[in-house]
């Protein structure tokens, strides 16, 4: 599961890195080129890789 769950983050985030790029018009070509909302969705995207990304590598409790 702690694989998979990386695996999922970090696609999250790149696609986000993407996104957010794209919206700030770096990576042109796209329709989301200069789009503020794709900006949005990028960083949320982002921000939601990087804490599945700790969630899915915080130290596990013993009992």
């Amino acid at each position: 599961m702690r694989i998979t769950l990386n695996i999922v983050a970090s696609l999250l985030v790149l696609a986000g890195v993407i996104w957010f790029l794209q919206g700030i018009n770096v990576l042109p070509g796209s329709f989301m080129t200069g789009q503020t909302r794709w900006t949005v969705y990028g960083g949320i995207a982002i921000a939601l890789g990087i804490a599945l990304l700790l969630r899915a590598n915080r130290p596990r409790k013993e009992s």
